[in-house]
């Protein structure tokens, strides 16, 4: 993944976290805020009908300040008349209750002659009443007879309202943490493939220097006399320079496509006429094709033979669908290359009657080190780099590829341009 593509991802990433974040906070403190008001509104109205029971029994009401709340939990009531406890508890669970607030409660009442609040009760719905003294209650110095009522589980009451809100605000919370790790395990992937991809490319091109160094020693070799009269050192000298310049191929694949996964990777377009460079192309491969008994046929009908391309990774990637081509034949290669027009682009076909690909595999082969799975056996070698090369530098030329196969029937491969 390319480092502005990791860029955008966590910018966007982090932009939507946030927005998250902003929204369902808002939407928390909405919900608590609403809960809240709700409480204060069904306690205003039991306290109020208390307040008028106890009218109705001889109590005298002020005409203003009649509840006042104190604190977030606290609220005092102003009675003009002394408060009996046995009858004020009673008409205080019958109004929370039938207001709907079955919630724990504790209530005193102000003694105006010793000047201070007289512990009630504290009244619990829980099947076991947890025993919690008597604490003061506050006193009130605006009023002269009031008493006082403290919900002590007001908070856990307003979060259990809150049970689903509260729920959904993990889920989400987890999903962002979820989020949050996969962005780290990209970021790590991103920096311990940059590694592997430095140690590679170090490696290759430290791998230049020797493989130079025999490729002049093994044609040195070729080239004496000596070596050429005796038929077992000509063959070891051949050996030597085969293996030298597969050895090469393979590291220049491997540069090459280092260069491709660059992100300042940039294609030297120019005109081409594909024609002659196939012609050039199927020269050479001939030749290879010829030592094994096979055949390369040529059909080129295109009209438009030009194409804007790189002409070195054009010339690239027919040579690798060549070389797949000789290396996965069964016997010996039979292999065609046909050019046609298909409207407004040239459509280049490389055919092959080799082994073929099974359908499971085949939207696998263009994967990075992909191989065809073949058991124990490996008589092709290679690191499944060719096919990868190929998708790459078409996607970077605008070009469609695509893959047509039978297993056992051969291979085709279309390409676009």
């Amino acid at each position: 993944m390319k480092d502005s593509t990791i860029r955008r991802v966590i910018v966007l990433g982090a932009l939507a976290i946030l927005g998250v974040l902003a929204v369902q906070s808002y939407w928390v403190l909405r919900t608590w805020n609403l809960q809240e008001q709700e409480f204060n509104d069904k306690v205003q109205i039991a306290l109020l009908n208390v307040a008028k029971d106890l009218e109705k029994i001889g109590s005298q009401l002020p005409s203003q300040g009649l509840i006042s709340q104190i604190s977030t939990n606290y609220y005092v009531v102003n009675i003009n008349d002394i408060i009996n406890a046995n009858t004020l508890e009673f008409y205080l669970r019958n109004q929370l209750e039938a207001i709907g607030l079955a919630e724990d409660f504790e209530y005193g009442i102000y003694d105006c002659s010793s000047n201070k609040m007289v512990y009630g009760n504290y009244i619990s719905y829980e099947p076991e009443k947890v025993d919690i003294g008597k604490p003061d209650l506050p006193m009130y110095d605006e009023y002269l007879y009031y008493f006082g009522v403290r919900f002590p589980n007001r908070t856990g009451y307003l979060l259990d309202t809150m049970r689903l809100t509260i729920m959904f605000s993990l889920i989400l919370l987890m999903t962002i943490a979820f989020f949050a790790y996969t962005l780290y395990i990209i970021l790590r992937q991103k920096r311990l493939s940059e590694m592997q991809k430095d140690f590679i490319n170090n490696m290759t091109h430290e791998f230049k220097t020797p493989i130079s160094t025999i490729k002049i020693s093994a044609n040195t070799f070729l080239n004496h006399p000596t070596v050429q009269a005796d038929n077992r050192l000509m063959q070891y000298a051949s050996i030597i320079n085969d293996q030298n310049n597969r050895l090469n191929s393979q590291v220049e694949k491997v540069l090459q496509l280092a260069q491709v996964e660059r992100d300042n990777f940039q294609l030297k377009k120019e005109p081409i006429n594909l024609h002659e460079l196939l012609e050039h192309i199927i020269g050479s491969t001939k030749l290879k094709v010829a030592e094994l008994g096979g055949s390369l046929n040529a059909s080129l009908n295109a009209k438009k033979t030009m194409v804007s391309a790189d002409k070195l990774h054009l010339t690239n990637i027919i040579h690798n669908l060549l070389d797949n081509a000789m290396k996965y034949r069964k016997e010996i290669p039979e292999m065609s290359i046909k050019t046609e027009d298909s409207g407004e682009q040239i459509h280049l076909k490389i055919m092959d009657k080799g082994l073929g690909i099974n359908k499971e595999q085949q939207s696998k082969v263009f994967q990075k080190f992909y191989r065809v799975p073949t058991g124990n056996v490996h008589n092709v070698k290679g690191f499944g780099l060719g096919l990868f090369y190929v998708r790459n530098i078409c996607r970077e030329h605008g070009w469609k590829l695509e893959l047509e196969s039978e297993e056992g029937e051969g291979t085709t491969i279309h390409i676009f341009m």
